[in-house]
């Protein structure tokens, strides 16, 4: 009885190690084993194939992301936030639609630009840009939604950057932003070493610490796109298989505002991962969603997810953390929209 206890006791802390991205995958695959034998073949090929056939992609945006960190090419960010106020949101816009860092990194860099007087405009523009574009997701959007809707997305980025960033400077004189931070004790997450200090080492391979870097964070990310886009991929296979067609066209379909409404409001709670949500956007595309649909679902879900909204929240207070929100929900309608009319040509 004393042991069995003690393995109770065990339970919590085995279920935080266990990764849940995994654990699904697995939970599907046994899913469909035993519900639906006849389809786990199918469904197993799918996978992989979709997944060979973005492997050059992964490839390539794991090594990128490798060189970025291990040469400290993320210190560059600072200079975004230097000077007059217009050129801080524009090049905050600009540099969180290419960043290469998780939402968790920024938060002790924006908690102490925030400390020291940094205008919220800025920081809007970097914070809303941020979640929806990296090196890396763009390569394997450009690998399986094509190089148009990569470029449109990244424009969509930054101009979700500058419409926030413009937004708030436009608010501040009211006072609405006054006091924007909290008071937060620790704003670290675990992430490593603030990456914001120092100055880049573009040739890394002369310093054997960097080296380390290189290869921490190049295996690191390999296995990070690798369970998510697996996930992703499972998933949509089992769309395809199981979802009719007409469901999707029915609903996310058409060139009217309504799918692109429902896109974005679908985007928040549906939204898996930046990466896991590519494919899935794919199969969705394969259904019948229309491209504006898709559009304002990827940038509404990029920004309301659960990482990114939570870098946000742990720092500001909740006005702030609504008007963030709000600059996402209007900014994703609006690219959906864009992109429809451009999309149709």
């Amino acid at each position: 009885m004393t042991d069995l206890t003690s393995n109770f006791h065990h339970l919590p802390a085995l279920w935080k190690r266990i990764d849940k991205a995994w654990l699904t995958s697995g939970l599907i695959v046994i899913a469909v084993a035993i519900f639906s034998t006849p389809d786990l073949i199918p469904t197993l090929s799918f996978a992989a194939q979709a997944f060979g056939q973005t492997a050059i992609f992964i490839a390539f945006a794991v090594l990128s992301i490798g060189y970025l960190k291990a040469s400290g090419a993320e210190s560059s960010l600072a200079r975004a936030f230097e000077g007059r106020e217009t050129r801080m949101i524009l090049m905050a816009a600009i540099f969180g639609g290419i960043s290469p860092f998780c939402s968790c990194e920024v938060i002790p860099f924006i908690a102490a630009l925030l400390a020291l007087g940094a205008p919220l405009a800025a920081v809007m523009a970097f914070w809303l840009a941020s979640p929806l574009m990296d090196p890396a997701m763009f390569l394997i959007t450009s690998g399986t939604l094509g190089f148009d809707f990569a470029i449109a997305k990244t424009i969509a980025a930054i101009g979700l950057g500058l419409f926030g960033g413009f937004g708030v400077k436009l608010l501040t004189p009211t006072g609405f932003f006054a006091n924007p931070l909290k008071q937060v004790a620790n704003t670290g997450c675990g992430c490593g070493d603030d990456p914001f200090t120092g100055k880049p080492v573009w040739a890394f391979w002369r310093e054997s610490p960097r080296i380390e870097v290189f290869k921490r964070e190049t295996l690191n990310n390999a296995l990070f796109l690798s369970k998510w886009l697996i996930l992703a991929y499972l998933l949509e296979a089992l769309m395809i298989r199981f979802i009719p067609s007409e469901w999707i066209a029915g609903a996310l379909g058409g060139d009217g505002f309504q799918p692109i409404l429902l896109g974005a409001l679908l985007g928040g709670p549906a939204y898996l991962n930046g990466y896991a949500a590519v494919p899935l956007i794919a199969g969705l595309l394969e259904q019948g969603m229309s491209q504006g649909a898709a559009m304002s679902f990827v940038i509404a879900g990029g920004v309301s997810c659960i990482p990114a909204a939570i870098a946000v929240w742990a720092l500001v207070k909740p006005k702030v953390f609504i008007s963030y929100l709000s600059f996402a929900f209007v900014g994703s309608l609006i690219a959906g929209s864009l992109w429809n009319l451009v999309a149709a040509f």
